[in-house]
């Protein structure tokens, strides 16, 4: 029996479903080699982070270009449509994720080479909380449970206030060291720090697409 329109549909609809679970599968994968390689200060760690990159990127490229052949060739309905557009969200904001990740391995290359010091307690408490917000999200995603995502995003407080603590931190050390390895050093941990909240601000993101690809309802979850 020949597919029909709707069956062709939802094929594809799995298809690219099954691609972004494995985008936020490789995405927890990234950012806990890119957490341990700033711990460890390991740059071979930190480059295995960066090279398995190219895939995620990759993986994200072919769920935008599924999801416009399917919009030109298929025409779906409202809801299958809505289905569409929160994949296509939900892939961009994984790589985005991604992005940061390896902008974390970066940071861990740069540190590398300066003196060793112990950073800010608050920035592992940072990673502990950002390592389960995208370990949760991922579940939320698979399940679609919208309201375990309004929770997972509510967490993002916790993030900006440790923020705002290494930063206030780093810039007390400064006062003593301003040194040009002191200050290499402060600049490098605050920009490691902006990226696991940022990693938080796209959790958020995620979650406000699960909520949406549950109940078609458009939330805004970063101001609550």
């Amino acid at each position: 029996m020949q597919n029909t329109l709707s069956d062709v549909l939802q094929r594809d609809l799995i298809e690219m479903r099954e691609t972004v679970l494995w985008m936020a599968g490789q995405v927890e994968i990234q950012l806990d080699g890119a957490l341990e390689a700033l711990r460890r200060l390991d740059r071979e760690g930190a480059q295995a982070v960066l090279e398995q990159d190219h895939d995620l990127n990759d993986a994200c490229r072919q769920v935008r270009e599924r999801c416009a052949e399917v919009i030109a060739d298929q025409r779906p309905a409202a809801e299958d449509l809505r289905a569409l557009l929160a994949t296509l969200h939900l892939a961009a904001e994984l790589e985005r994720m991604g992005d940061y990740a390896v902008r974390l391995g970066r940071r861990a290359c740069l540190l590398a080479e300066l003196p060793r010091r112990p950073p800010p307690i608050e920035l592992s408490l940072m990673g502990s909380l950002a390592g389960q917000q995208v370990r949760d999200i991922l579940d939320a995603i698979i399940d679609r449970n919208a309201d375990w995502a309004i929770e997972i995003a509510g967490r993002d407080e916790q993030l900006d206030e440790l923020y705002q603590r290494i930063f206030d931190q780093l810039l007390q050390e400064l006062a003593s060291d301003n040194s040009p390895e002191g200050v290499r050093r402060a600049v490098t941990l605050t920009q490691a720090a902006h990226d696991l909240e940022r990693i938080g601000d796209r959790v958020t993101n995620l979650a406000e697409d699960v909520v949406f690809l549950r109940t078609g309802r458009v939330v805004d979850l970063g101001r609550r």
